[in-house]
């Protein structure tokens, strides 16, 4: 008998409700050892008394809610129990539950990959619960919760599907010469291998869109030593993130601070400081190098640099930093109310701030935001890929498709048994992104649209 599984389903701590689900074949017959209820009527919430089955001792009030296979989340009898929000009512009920016959406690994801694999969700949707749940940023939220309303799905398995059908025409001529000629169907599998072709690869053009709102873009703050970058960060993140002194080479290591920027994830990243003298080769010399190099590296890996100079020392500008300039970078002038008279002199573009009393601030954080967008590009109509799996498996199957290609335009040269073959490895690229891979789809096809066995 397949176990039934039982676990907190929301954070463990003093709580106004909270929440244990179980699942499986034996959930009802828990719900009725502890609650006395027997044939609940499904998605009906009854207010019970939960007791302990043995002993009869009360543990809550609670409401309970049964959910019938498989109009469930996990497609299995589903039970939920809304209880009070207290760490003594859930261990409490947690030990009940781990007497039950056929009862044990559910391993980490083991409710989605129920779901899974009784067909409620594939691989996406299931990553997408994930992406949701730990979503900060309202783009974040909307791009997971497209992914996890099935819209990767769909797109993905149209594309397969219309492959699918192209194959089956062709696997069906092969093997039933009479229905068809072979090299007709060859043609005909042409003009979809070239739409779905053309579609997965504008489809991959998105700039890492999707990849970058899971994992937050990253945002440099570069600048010369005691250049008031680490005074910027600090005034960004509205709390002391990272050490202020007066005292050049302060920052050593890169130090990232998680932001919310008009809703799109940000990673801060205050740096040390570039410095054009050179470095005394001591103990502490090689460390500040080192966290130089970093920095360095850092600029050329981030979507967006924010490059500071000190308004002190206006109208130079540090040419390490300057430098560094290319299309993503801002630039800011910090400290700007030391040099009043200079700031004329400012390169045109630059942003002037004051990190201590938040001048300049808000037009900073709207010229960030304006930039994020520009990096991240038109939102498209279709979700974009968010995982590197998808991307490499979408990879394979356009290698696949233009090896199949390039067999069914070469009419009757070409050879059927190939072009089936790298069908076959297109389909199941994409079959590996949704986790469904199925030989009864290509089954089904050639027994409905083709008359074999007449």
């Amino acid at each position: 008998m397949t176990a039934t599984i039982y676990a907190l389903t929301t954070p463990l701590g003093k709580s106004g409700v909270a929440v244990v689900r179980v699942s499986g074949p034996a959930a009802k017959d828990s719900l009725k050892a502890l609650t006395g209820l027997e044939g609940p009527e499904p998605r009906f919430a009854y207010f019970k008394k939960i007791t302990h089955p043995a002993t009869g001792a009360g543990i809550d009030e609670a409401l309970v809610i049964y959910f019938k296979a498989p109009a469930s989340f996990t497609g299995e009898d589903v039970v939920e129990y809304h209880l009070h929000g207290s760490v003594a009512i859930i261990n409490a009920l947690l030990g009940v539950l781990q007497h039950q016959p056929h009862h044990r406690h559910a391993t980490a994801g083991e409710f989605t990959r129920r779901a899974f694999d009784n067909g409620k969700i594939d691989l996406t949707e299931a990553e997408a619960i994930a992406d949701l749940i730990d979503a900060e940023t309202e783009e974040q939220r909307l791009q997971a919760f497209t992914q996890v309303s099935g819209g990767l799905r769909a797109l993905y398995e149209d594309w397969a599907g219309r492959l699918v059908k192209s194959l089956a025409y062709v696997e069906a001529n092969i093997d039933f010469v009479e229905e068809d000629d072979t090299v007709e169907a060859l043609h005909r599998a042409l003009p979809p291998l070239a739409d779905i072709a053309a579609a997965i690869e504008n489809h991959l053009q998105d700039g890492r869109r999707g990849e970058r709102l899971r994992h937050g873009l990253q945002v440099a703050v570069v600048g010369a030593a005691n250049s008031g970058k680490s005074t910027l960060v600090n005034a960004l993140a509205q709390r002391d993130v990272a050490i202020v002194s007066a005292t050049a080479g302060t920052t050593r290591d890169v130090l990232e601070v998680h932001l919310d920027i008009g809703g799109y994830p940000v990673i801060l990243l205050d740096t040390a400081g570039l410095r054009p003298e050179d470095i005394l080769q001591d103990a502490q010399g090689q460390i500040e190098a080192e966290g130089i190099r970093r920095t360095r590296a850092k600029a050329q890996a981030a979507d967006i640099k924010i490059l500071m100079f000190d308004g002190a020392d206006l109208p130079a500008l540090s040419p390490e930093t300057l430098a560094l300039k290319d299309g993503n970078s801002l630039l800011v002038i910090g400290r700007s109310k030391l040099a009043p008279e200079n700031a004329a002199l400012a390169v045109q573009e630059a942003i002037l701030t004051d990190a201590q009393s938040g001048a300049g601030l808000p037009e900073l954080l709207q010229a960030l935001e304006k930039q994020i967008k520009t990096v991240l590009g038109t939102k498209s109509s279709t979700p974009p890929p968010t995982r590197t799996r998808y991307s490499e498996a979408l990879q394979e199957c356009l290698a696949a498709l233009a090896r199949a290609k390039e067999q069914a335009s070469r009419g009757e040269a070409g050879d059927p048994a190939l072009f089936a073959e790298d069908m076959r490895l297109a389909v199941r690229a994409i079959g590996r992104i949704t986790g469904r891979v199925d030989v009864e789809d290509l089954l089904d096809i050639i027994f409905r649209d083709f008359c074999i066995g007449k």
